[in-house]
């Protein structure tokens, strides 16, 4: 029984078929062989391809353009007049009889009317694929060949005539028997439009494919053990600057978004919400612990991101959503793996090729520190010593760093890393731990189903419907085919999404892992379970990170600053009452300067360590010594006054002031060096006591030093000393000692004569 509705814009048609078996009637050999010449070659961008195959060429479209002028480079249904978009597909894997449901909506995208049409679905005609390879061909694949196989017979739905921008509605319902599918695999499936009636009929309008997978009750695959990493980070927000107050530190945040992705609904707490209780294994960057902990206790926004003066900073919000958070988060971690990554996550790539070394040791120390944040915030003991470059690349540069900062496990794509027993040729699943020269064990995972989780970005709502869906069904199907690449063979799969991961592909993935567990050719496992027996292996034949990424590394010169910061820094931290607390709060900016996080935002990038470099440069320079020019001196002993601004939040200390005489026979100051205490913005008058011996002005040059390393701090002050009313007896005192001198000289220039 065959039921049809027609409307406007927005109608659904329905199509439900009867108990019939429709089997694909082409089973020769010389059709096989057809079939796999004809999947390898595209059909002209001037044909046209009917419903039964054929094609009808014409010189209405440009080559390589669709019917409706866009580049054939777009998608599929862009290169007809018809755009057909996929909304959901049930179930999303075939088990066992029962329908296939299928709904979506066309558009039309051409600047004419579209008359009558059909929608109806094909089956690959190849039958399962295979291959990883074979995947991704199909969803390269863009014109209909006879690769897509037949039409299934009388199961279509009618399409009404859609006048130029008209979007339709679409459901089908197909019984599982008649899509004639072989058994448990990946299978390409083909939603199109075609021609109805009048001239023309049979010409296909418009076309989508996804991946439809098939896994009858009675198949038995040995599943794959499958580690999922769930990774909970997000881009520095907090910064170098503290607002100090009586009782306590404030930290400043450049800005406030955090108390969104903190609070219910954002990015954070719903994957902390869609987490709990799954099969996945927690990865966390501890400086995202620090920086929701400082909420709770109190914070502070700056007015503009880098900006250097803390009072102007507001007062923050989200200390009861980061509370929240993080009590969510305790929650969903308790019993669960969870990896602590390196403080900051630092980008290891633009660490080992931009010169990063001088930044090992505070990125390891730094390191220590939040893992032991990380447990007690959480109540767990987090896993620690495990890096992830970015994209998972792996070189043996980028190997050699990870090992400098503590890291004897690194995530890298199964695309740059070899096992020496390699059960399947490269491309395929070549998960797993493998053993690399100097003691670095390489996590593999899988790089494909990566790469489908990174280059996806749908939305949430219904709009992204088309998207996700699109995503589901690739994922399962690269599973599965996984799975049947060696069906008795025990081994691992790795997947890793986005370090930022949407919500929309959290969704997504979790629905994967269950389904595929579901239907039994996925097993989920825990990522200690994952490197329990690595293999030997090595890097492939070649420099293991691309290219193509270099542009989003950190640039050199910016590295170095950093590591001059970090050199101020401790300079700073020499003349500080209460240094710990400050060089914490420094280096812990300077840890995050150097994220993977900033590869997505070069520009934030700059302007956070443009803000670190300000901080540092403005704490300097408010310790400094009041400008004077001239100073009247009456006597012979005198006191000169010196002033010493201290614009720090905290006590001065660790200073001494030195004065020099550039005419010390005239004037000379009898205190070599002065210790300076001044408590925190307040400024403090040094005095130091002279002796003159003459009238007359006297260039006098003032200068701090560091007590710990007698080394200068800041710019020198030279002002002037008028030295007036001396007695006479010391003017005489300093005429006799002048004639000594004079003398002396003389007698010593006479004997030289002499001998």
């Amino acid at each position: 029984m065959r039921r049809g509705r027609t409307a406007g814009a927005g109608v659904e048609v329905v199509v439900v078929g009867r108990g019939r078996t429709y089997r694909r009637a082409v089973a020769a050999t010389a059709t096989t062989i057809l079939v796999a010449i004809t999947s390898m070659l595209s059909t002209p961008a001037g044909a046209m391809v009917l419903a039964d195959g054929r094609e009808v060429h014409g010189a209405a479209t440009p080559r390589g353009r669709g019917p409706d002028g866009t580049p054939a480079a777009h998608a599929p249904s862009r290169r007809y007049p018809v755009s057909v978009e996929l909304a959901s597909l049930t179930p999303a894997v075939i088990r066992q009889g029962g329908e296939l449901r299928i709904s979506g909506r066309v558009t039309n995208t051409s600047g004419r009317r579209v008359g009558a049409a059909r929608i109806g679905v094909r089956i690959g005609a190849a039958g399962a694929i295979d291959t990883r390879g074979g995947l991704a061909t199909v969803a390269r694949r863009t014109p209909l060949t006879r690769a897509d196989g037949p039409e299934v017979a009388d199961r279509t739905a009618r399409l009404a005539p859609l006048p130029t921008g008209a979007e339709r509605g679409f459901r089908l319902t197909v019984p599982v028997p008649d899509l004639g599918l072989d058994g448990a695999g990946a299978y390409a499936l083909t939603v199109h439009v075609v021609r109805a009636g009048g001239a023309g009929a049979g010409a296909v309008l418009g076309l989508t494919r996804t991946h439809l997978s098939a896994y009858p009750d009675a198949t038995r695959l040995e599943p794959l053990r499958t580690t999922v990493l769930w990774p909970v980070l997000d881009a520095p927000r907090m910064e170098a600057l503290t607002l100090r107050t009586q009782d306590s530190v404030l930290p400043v945040f450049r800005d406030d978004q955090l108390t969104a992705a903190f609070g219910p609904g954002g990015r954070l707490r719903r994957l902390v919400e869609m987490g709990r209780g799954q099969p996945v294994t927690w990865v966390l960057d501890p400086d995202l612990i620090v920086q929701a902990r400082a909420m709770v206790a109190g914070y502070r926004v700056a007015r503009t991101p880098g900006d250097t003066d803390p009072q102007q900073a507001t007062e923050g919000k989200g200390g009861a959503a980061a509370a929240g958070w993080l009590a969510a988060l305790r929650a969903a971690v308790r019993g669960r793996e969870v990896i602590a990554l390196p403080y900051g996550d630092p980008d290891l790539a633009s660490l080992a090729r931009g010169g990063g070394a001088p930044l090992t040791g505070l990125l390891r120390r730094a390191s220590r520190t939040g893992r032991s944040v990380v447990d007690r915030a959480l109540g767990v003991h987090a896993r620690a010593g495990v890096g992830w470059p970015a994209g998972g690349e792996l070189d043996d540069g980028i190997a050699r760093y990870a090992r400098g900062l503590g890291l004897d496990t690194v995530l890298a794509s199964g695309a740059g890393v070899a096992s020496a027993g390699e059960l399947v040729s490269e491309g395929a699943t070549d998960d797993g731990a493998v053993s690399l020269e100097g003691g670095t064990t390489a996590l593999r995972y899988d790089a494909a189903i990566a790469s489908q989780l990174f280059a996806s970005h749908p939305a949430a709502g219904a709009s992204g419907a088309p998207a996700r869906l699109r995503l589901r069904q690739r994922l399962l199907a690269e599973t599965l085919t996984a799975a049947r690449e060696l069906p008795n063979a025990r081994r691992e799969l790795v997947m890793v999404p986005p370090r930022r991961m949407p919500l929309a592909v959290a969704r997504v993935l979790l629905t994967v892992v269950a389904e595929g567990r579901r239907a039994g050719w996925l097993e989920p496992a825990g990522f200690a379970a994952a490197l329990r027996k690595p293999t030997a292996g090595r890097l492939r034949g070649f420099d293991g990170y691309p290219l193509v990424r270099h542009a989003s590394e950190l640039p050199p010169a910016r590295l170095a600053a950093v590591v001059r910061d970090g050199l101020r820094m401790r300079a700073l931290a020499k003349v500080l009452s209460d240094a710990r607390a400050t060089a914490a709060s420094v280096r812990a900016a300077l840890a995050r300067s150097v994220a993977t996080a900033w590869r997505a935002d070069p520009a934030g990038a700059a302007s956070y360590q443009r803000g670190v470099s300000r901080y540092l440069t403005a704490s300097i320079a408010s310790v400094r010594l009041v400008p004077k020019s001239t100073v009247m001196v009456t006597g012979g002993s005198a006191t000169i006054p010196v002033t010493v601004d201290n614009g720090l939040q905290q006590d001065l200390t660790g200073v001494e002031l030195r004065v020099l005489s550039s005419r010390p026979e005239r004037l000379n100051a009898r205190d070599r060096a002065m210790p300076v205490r001044a408590s925190r913005a307040v400024s403090r008058t040094v005095r130091i006591r002279v002796e003159a011996y003459a009238n007359g002005p006297v260039r006098l040059t003032a200068q701090l030093y560091t007590t710990t390393d007698g080394r200068p701090w800041g710019a020198p002050m030279t002002f002037t000393a008028d030295v007036r009313s001396v007695p006479s007896g010391a003017v005489i005192f300093v005429l006799g000692g002048t004639a000594l001198i004079v003398l002396a000289v003389a007698f010593r220039l006479r004997r030289t004569r002499t001998r």
